[in-house]
C-alpha cells in the first residue's frame, strides 16, 4: 500500500446531524493523523474531507460505516483523489 497522501471525500447519509457525529469524526480523524473537516450539509448529510495515508483513510471510512457512530449511518459514498495540500488540522464546519 502506498504511503503517499491521498484525499478522501465521503458523503455520509442517515441521521448524522445534531447527534455529535462531526465531533466524533474529528476525534477519530485526529487519532489517525488525518487533516480535513466534517461539514453538515443542507440535505441532512455530512461531508467528510480528509487527507493522509491511504491506510488511515480506509480505516476512517470503516469507522464511518460502523455501528459505533453517533446517530445512524445508512450509507457512506466515498471517493479517493490526489491531495490538494490545502488542509491543516481537522475541524468541524
Amino acid at each position: 500500500m502506498s504511503r503517499e497522501p491521498e484525499r478522501l471525500t465521503a458523503w455520509v447519509h442517515g441521521t448524522v446531524q445534531g447527534v455529535g457525529f462531526r465531533w466524533w469524526t474529528r476525534a477519530r480523524a485526529l487519532e489517525l493523523g488525518l487533516v480535513g473537516y466534517a461539514s453538515n450539509q443542507r440535505d441532512g448529510r455530512v461531508l467528510v474531507v480528509a487527507e493522509g495515508e491511504r491506510g488511515a483513510l480506509d480505516t476512517l471510512v470503516g469507522m464511518l460505516e460502523s455501528s459505533g457512530t453517533p446517530g445512524r449511518v445508512d450509507r457512506v459514498v466515498h471517493t479517493y483523489d490526489t491531495p490538494r495540500g490545502d488542509l491543516t488540522g481537522f475541524v468541524e464546519r
